[in-house]
């Protein structure tokens, strides 16, 4: 048997690395369809999306003042502005009475 040439193995490897990243890299031919927004962000229990508190425009959770940085299970809309909420039971307490904990809130300028 013929040994094999240690540099031809590092091209085709350094190649073939080359062909995988170009094809699951971003697809420029094709083009993205905007979802429309929806009533609710669900968060996935297995990761973390660090941005999600810049989609909101309140500071705390207005149902128990929670500030939205340490996580967003849900979101309702209200009054022109998307409110964010660490859970289900938050977001249903405030639209019991929406009026009177949007206070709490602290409404992004």
């Amino acid at each position: 048997m013929k040994p094999v040439n240690r540099s031809f193995l590092s091209y085709s490897f350094y190649l073939f690395i080359s062909v995988v990243l170009e094809l699951t890299a971003c697809q420029s031919g094709t083009t993205k369809t905007e979802q429309p927004v929806k009533n609710t962000l669900a968060m996935q229990k297995d990761s973390v999306n660090i941005f999600e508190h810049l989609l909101v425009d309140n500071k705390k959770d207005p149902s128990c003042g929670m500030p939205v940085t340490a996580g967003i299970a849900d979101t309702a809309h209200y009054k022109d502005k998307v409110l964010g909420f660490c859970s289900k039971e938050c977001k249903d307490a405030f639209l019991k009475n929406p009026a009177a904990n949007l206070a709490a809130a602290e409404i992004k300028n």
